[in-house]
């Protein structure tokens, strides 16, 4: 039976968010919200949990994970950043964003693009999830959490516990999200000198990156 956090979205309650972070450091996969929608997490390096999160969300292993991370320091311990990426990446950090970056040794091989050898990585604003990124001291694994079968993910918290209450070990309710996906950008090109491509523009601003 999942266990229900009901936090505050812009005072979240560190107490509550200290027995979320407990579970995921117990192997636990999480329903939590983010920038865009509500979305699954577990540990990056707990195999079995990562195994369970792609079961839940019926997903195999060629579909990529994106990794949250607490702030910029921490995406570029799991990534190359030269400086053209790193000042890119500064005016979207923390932001609805999701960035596609040569993944470094410290990325599991089996949650990077198994061609390209990348990652997607995300620095979010939402207060409860920094919060929980912060006590659990790690990135988090993450997947947006749409059912199977659905095109739209879920966000109302208690329907995600109504539907995954016996799935999963815990929901994270901080209210509903925006309900528009991330602005993915993929800067492996500005490695070799060239531009970002944007794969998919949704909430994050492109102007506000200056594209």
């Amino acid at each position: 039976m999942a266990q229900f956090f009901e936090v505050h979205p812009d005072n979240p309650q560190p107490r509550l968010l200290r027995q979320a972070a407990a579970l995921l450091q117990q192997g636990g996969v999480l329903a939590v919200p983010t920038d865009s929608s509500y979305a699954l997490v577990c540990q990056l390096d707990d195999k079995q949990a990562v195994e369970r999160l792609r079961r839940v969300r019926q997903v195999d292993d060629k579909h990529l994970l994106t990794l949250l991370c607490s702030d910029l320091s921490q995406l570029a311990n799991y990534a190359r950043v030269d400086n053209r990426q790193y000042r890119l990446l500064k005016l979207g950090t923390p932001g609805p964003y999701t960035f596609i970056l040569e993944a470094s040794k410290e990325v599991p091989r089996r949650v990077s693009h198994p061609q390209r050898k990348t990652i997607g990585l995300r620095v979010p604003a939402r207060k409860g999830l920094q919060m929980l990124l912060e006590l659990h001291g790690a990135p988090l694994l993450a997947t947006t959490l749409i059912p199977p079968g659905e095109s739209a993910p879920l966000n109302d918290a208690q329907e995600i516990r109504a539907r995954y209450e016996h799935a999963i070990d815990a929901v994270v309710d901080a209210g509903p999200c925006p309900a528009e996906p991330t602005t993915v950008l993929d800067l492996v090109p500005m490695a070799t000198g060239g531009e970002p491509v944007v794969l998919r523009e949704g909430r994050g601003s492109l102007a506000a990156l200056g594209l």
